[in-house]
Order: structure tokens, then sequence, then C-alpha cells
């Protein structure tokens, strides 16, 4: 069995991080938009900063340290 063959993806909510997602094929964005996923696993934004919606850049780590 491979990561495509799941008959959902799996989710996974990094504490103070972003949405994982393996199984994929696509993610439709708030928009409306359909993003084509190539991989197994992808990182989605929850802090809603990153520079590449709707997949995380790390932004939430910088946004955590300056609340500190």
């Amino acid at each position: 069995m491979t990561e495509r063959d799941f008959p959902h993806p799996d989710v996974v909510l990094e504490p103070h991080g972003p949405m994982l997602v393996r199984g994929a094929t696509s993610i439709e964005d708030e928009e409306g938009t359909v993003h084509a996923v190539d991989r197994p696993v992808v990182a989605l934004c929850r802090c809603a900063k990153s520079s590449r919606l709707p997949w995380c850049d790390g932004t939430h780590k910088v946004l955590r340290r300056n609340r500190s």
C-alpha cells in the first residue's frame, strides 16, 4: 500500500504549527481554488500569514517568538 492508496487523507494538527495532510491529491482553499498535490505529505498554513498560502512557509515560528 502506498501513501496515495488511503481511502481518505490523514490529517494531523501540529501544536502551534501547520496542518499536515497525508494522502491528498488536491487541496481546495477558502476561495475555491484547487491546488494539485504532488507530495505524499503537505503542510497547510493555519496562521494565515504564510507568503505561500495555502502552504505553510514557517511564518508561525516567527509569530510565536514575537508573542513571548
